[in-house]
């Protein structure tokens, strides 16, 4: 049990130790042994987990999916909707963004041309504000003139904007750049007299 306990911590570490390199550095130019030094282990503990640097990028991958399926995950604020819903979430996505290295580099690595994406987390952002906006239009949150594909287009491309640039400069994920997005979008996305019920600051900031 003793020795499961250790490698498991060994193999978490040696993950957030490739994330911070991948993160600072590029998953191209990054070194296994770059990154067992910062992870203080030798090459052959680090091979004894992982077979290849795809091999840990592919960990670090899966490892920043399931802290974006815990940023996803909660349901509407008490009282309100779908759409109310999609601006937390982003601002949630944003502020862990900021200092989760893990899922940062995870998003980075699912855009990275020179390998093959095993879970590409770009992709099921997008399917989850495609799915939450189409419940919102269902529900009638959506003004009937606005197109849902549209504004999952408009969101998407936004969100993952500000992530690509918030990997070198944090101001792109800060609250009050998410805000000042929603405050521009939210008039031309829902009726108003649904408007005013709206916090394009989010519900759920501390």
């Amino acid at each position: 049990m003793v020795k499961q306990e250790r490698a498991a911590r060994t193999r978490e570490t040696l993950i957030r130790s490739a994330a911070q390199i991948f993160d600072r550095e590029g998953f191209p130019v990054a070194s296994l042994t770059g990154i067992s030094s910062l992870a203080g282990v030798s090459n052959g503990a680090l091979h004894f987990h992982f077979a290849s640097k795809a091999a840990l990028a592919d960990a670090v991958e899966a490892a920043a999916l399931t802290r974006l399926l815990a940023v996803t995950d909660p349901g509407p604020p008490s009282g309100a909707g779908r759409v109310q819903l999609l601006v937390d979430v982003t601002h949630g996505l944003a502020a862990a963004l900021r200092t989760d290295v893990v899922l940062r580099a995870g998003f980075e690595l699912s855009g990275e041309p020179s390998r093959v994406s095993q879970s590409d987390l770009r992709e099921r952002w997008g399917s989850w504000v495609e799915e939450t906006l189409e419940q919102a239009d269902a529900g009638g949150e959506l003004d009937p003139e606005v197109a849902a594909r549209d504004v999952v287009t408009a969101v998407v491309a936004a969100t993952v904007g500000f992530e690509v640039l918030g990997a070198r400069d944090a101001a792109w994920l800060s609250a009050s750049t998410v805000t000042r997005f929603w405050r521009l979008l939210l008039p031309t996305l829902v009726p108003a007299p649904l408007l005013a019920d709206l916090k394009a600051g989010g519900t759920r900031l501390s």
